[in-house]
């Protein structure tokens, strides 16, 4: 038997303890075998490796390599630029280790929230004497006083109460208070009995009402709330889609640029190149061929992305969950301060045969009921408890019967077996001792004999109660959670049984939904994004807030209990998931965690909301987790990537819509970023292979990639979201964010025109200067000076006009306003300023190797850009009209 099941003297002898509590000494024992009462950390790595691993990923492995190799280069050939390259390359790993390590220390926050769940001080009895003691000194066989207002400090068995309800919402998820009492728990044994027991108390749960004695059976890490914390410690942080597409992207081009450095070494051997400025040139190919401004690029991108979540009420702690939320295909979120206020306000009254007006005169038998059949606190006139009593009392106050005093002699707890509660009116002004009860019609009907119709008591026959059950089905039917309300007369010394009731009428309660929650949730059916509801409360309730917020619009969703889902197969479950509308009701944290980890091994992009302590391993575990900010606990709040500032389930929309554009703009960026490449490439190769002039150095292709080109990236990722991005599906996880069109546009389209013009205009210089082919020229000659100061140029200004084409891969650049983006308009005064003190300054010309530029240069350089701009545009109407015939012919 377990400790629910044993009475209590028979669980406090399994303890080995008393009514009395333990002594001093033998608590002191205990302490040293049990341990303190806390919630202890999992042991990790030391924070000195975990730092070092944010320079030891893929894409840092490979600008690792590019910096030394431009060492080695250093070496060989001073003077050539190489230093300054490493040196910057170096700075560029160091920032972006530096900005990443912060979120290492999300488990540790997580942990400390946990510990502040438990109280800091308690009332324990030791010797028989009651005294206070720290939380973290409790034992197994300590004996507890606990009230009204005290947290659980560990896991308990009841063994004295008096009309006790416990709020148990921060550990399994339900929203209403639950009535604890001290007799033995009938109900089998099973993986979840702790948490339903009627007789046991969860450490980190609320006593809401009345008063115990209880023995501690479970401390620390052995208790329900342990559990979870480790649960929330140990599930591994989950790799998000812009991280594995980072990491492709890494492999791509440390294996392009490494193919290419070895191709070109070998057609130096080959065509008798020398071998040590054979390497160099190789080592240069290599350097050219690596983004070294992709990192800083992405990262500050996410970090602006962050800020403009921020203004709609959702702050990212993790920056790669921005562009993560925009993928999200399934959103699995709870239910209780998530989708509704946790308010409740009665909507319709049934009562005489007919629906009545809250708000309108009602039967006094009935309002003497919903005032004085709950359990709630007054303070300042104010009714403090659960919503569901609250919403009745305040109906019962319109009609005056609040005010009238009573005697409440004793109580019949509600819980969810019974589905109703009952209690003991000693002195009812109006009808002396009185025994008033509430609860699901099918608890209630069948104890009532008698129904109240038109003041008068008449027999509950067959037509009454048809009536009633019609009622109740109208009213389950809008979503509305239906209470019988029921009454009878005590005489003196009777036995208070909850039998031959009189019923005074049906209740429609709702809890309303947050503003704009079933907006928020038409926009995810639009926007091809699955929401499962998965709480911890009562399937009916969450079936019929589901209806209410146009979550369920089928006449036959699919409704799991969470004891359910232990007995199903893994395959079972992910069957069980391709129903178009499910929900899942009376869930604990590890069931939510299979339904998260189902999702996952389906290819789901997965996000969790939640609040509660045990929403934080599924919050964890998913691809993203979605924290309540002003509702929500602490635990829910480190262990989630997101928090939403206003609790409100809309605001997730807003999230995923600024999450969607995220990943268009990575793609607008990265073709920018990428297209540079090649004319930074094709001079190495020209001067290898044709035996010219470099017309490229390396200080000048670090000029374009940390420099000119930094802020015209940032400014198209953060460009605004299109219009219709909450239109489409969400991308398939197979969908690539290098894709091969991206590759095709800004390698061997984009790239080669710029790659031309830049080679064109430096062969202008050097004519214009009376070069011949074949001629040397020495590294301070200037004309060469000139000619790679116009190189530098042409590629900066081709940029310059490519970011206006980046702007979106189809549409033309003109129908984008250049207001519509300020940062655009900035970044670009900012790269033609760079470009300007390069060229024309005495120490951007010694840095970087240049000399002023001509007139005739610039009016060179500018229409061979513009011209980049027309093919470009003219390639875009190719392909929008092509689309557009393919549309035709698939509507016909």
């Amino acid at each position: 038997m377990t400790l629910a099941q044993l009475s209590v003297d028979a669980a406090l002898a399994s303890l080995k303890s008393g009514a009395c509590g333990l002594s001093a000494g033998e608590a002191a024992r205990r302490r040293a075998e049990f341990g303190p009462n806390r919630v202890e950390a999992v042991a990790r790595e030391p924070l000195w490796l975990t730092f070092g691993r944010e320079f030891a990923h893929f894409f840092a492995l490979i600008l690792w390599v590019a910096a030394g190799l431009a060492f080695f280069a250093e070496t060989r050939e001073p003077g050539q630029g190489m230093l300054q390259l490493a040196v910057a390359i170096v700075g560029v790993i160091l920032v972006n280790g530096v900005f990443s390590f912060w979120q290492t220390y999300r488990a540790e926050q997580a942990l400390a929230a946990l510990r502040r769940l438990l109280p800091q001080q308690v009332g324990v009895l030791r010797g028989g004497v009651l005294q206070t003691a720290d939380a973290e000194a409790l034992v197994p066989g300590d004996v507890l006083a606990l009230g009204e207002g005290d947290k659980v400090p560990a896991d308990c068995r009841v063994i004295e109460a008096f009309d006790l309800r416990v709020n148990l919402s921060t550990v399994t998820g339900e929203s209403l208070p639950k009535g604890r009492n001290a007799a033995p728990d009938a109900s089998p044994s099973s993986p979840s009995s702790n948490l339903s027991a009627k007789n046991l108390l969860l450490a980190g749960t609320l006593i809401v009402a009345g008063q115990c004695r209880a023995v501690v059976f479970a401390t620390g890490m052995r208790s329900e709330l342990g559990k979870i914390a480790h649960l929330t410690q140990t599930a591994g942080s989950a790799t998000s889609p812009l991280q594995i597409e980072i990491a492709r992207l890494s492999h791509l081009v440390a294996l392009l640029a490494g193919a290419l450095g070895i191709v070109f070494f070998l057609v130096g051997q080959v065509i008798g190149l020398p071998f040590w400025n054979n390497l160099l040139f190789a080592i240069g190919i290599i350097v050219a061929n690596v983004p070294e401004g992709l990192l800083p690029t992405v990262t500050l991108s996410l970090a602006m992305a962050t800020q403009r979540m921020a203004r709609r009420n959702a702050l990212v702690r993790h920056l790669p969950a921005v562009e993560t939320l925009g993928s999200t295909t399934v959103i699995c979120t709870d239910k209780t301060g998530t989708l509704t206020q946790n308010r409740m306000s009665v909507k319709r009254i049934f009562a005489d045969g007919d629906f009545r007006d809250p708000l309108g005169h009602l039967p006094d038998a009935l309002l003497r009921v919903a005032g004085h059949c709950h359990t709630l606190r007054f303070v300042d006139g104010k009714a403090l408890g659960d919503p569901m009593e609250s919403a009745l009392w305040e109906v019962s106050a319109r009609g005056k019967v609040a005010e009238q005093r009573r005697t409440w002699a004793s109580e019949i707890a509600f819980d969810a077996e019974r589905r109703r509660m009952s209690v003991i009116v000693g002195a009812d002004p109006v009808a002396g001792r009185a025994l008033y009860c509430k609860g699901a019609p099918e608890t209630v009907l069948p104890l009532c004999t008698r129904v109240l119709a038109g003041g008068r008591s008449a027999p509950l026959d067959e037509a009454a109660r048809q009536s009633l059950l019609g009622a109740q089905d109208e009213m389950a039917g809008q979503g509305l959670r239906v209470l019988a309300l029921a009454w009878k007369p005590l005489a003196a010394g009777e036995e208070p049984e909850e039998s031959a009731l009189a019923l005074c009428g049906l209740v429609g309660l709702e809890d309303p939904p947050r503003p704009g929650v079933a907006d928020a949730m038409a926009r995810c059916h639009s926007a091809g994004v699955k929401v499962i509801m998965v709480t911890g409360d009562h399937p009916h309730t969450a079936l019929a807030i589901a209806r209410e917020i146009g979550l369920v619009r089928g006449a036959q969703p699919t409704v799991l209990i969470g004891d359910t889902l232990p007995k199903m197969s893994p395959a079972q479950l992910q069957l069980a998931l391709d129903a178009e509308e499910i929900l899942f009701a009376r869930v604990t944290a590890e069931q939510k965690m299979l339904i998260v980890q189902a999702l996952k091994r389906k290819g789901e992009i997965v996000a969790v909301t939640g609040d509660g302590v045990n929403d934080a391993p599924a919050l964890k575990t998913a691809d993203i987790g979605i924290a309540m900010g002003l509702s929500g606990t602490d635990v829910a709040k480190e262990a989630a990537d997101i928090v939403l500032l206003d609790d409100n389930f809309a605001s997730i929309v807003s999230a995923i819509e600024e999450g969607r554009a995220v990943f268009e703009n990575l793609r607008k960026f990265l073709t920018y970023i990428l297209t540079s490449n090649i004319p930074e490439l094709v001079p190495y190769l020209a001067f290898m292979l044709f035996r010219i002039p470099l017309p490229l150095t390396v200080i000048q292709i670090l000029a374009v990639d940390l420099g000119t080109d930094m802020l015209p990236a940032l400014a198209l990722g953060a460009e605004a979201p299109h219009p219709g991005i909450m239109r489409q599906p969400p991308r398939a996880r197979s969908e690539r964010l290098l894709s091969r069109g991206l590759v095709a546009r800004a390698y061997l389209w984009l790239g080669l025109l710029e790659a031309a013009m830049a080679m064109g205009i430096f062969f202008f210089v050097l004519d214009t200067a009376g070069w011949h082919y074949g001629e040397l020229l020495a590294a301070g000659d200037p004309a060469y000076l000139a000619a790679t100061g116009a190189c530098l140029a042409a590629i900066v200004v081709a940029q310059m006009v490519n970011v206006f084409l980046c702007r979106h891969p189809q549409q033309a650049a003109w129908r984008f306003r250049l207001l519509g983006n300020p940062l655009l308009l900035g970044a670009l005064l900012f790269e033609l300023g760079l470009i300007l003190l390069i060229v024309y300054t005495p120490w951007g010309n010694a840095l970087f190797g240049t000399a002023p530029l001509a007139a005739e240069v610039w009016l060179a350089i500018l229409p061979l850009a513009l011209l980049i701009g027309l093919l470009e545009e003219a390639r875009k109407a190719f392909v929008r009209r092509r689309l557009a015939r393919s549309s035709i012919a698939g509507q016909n």
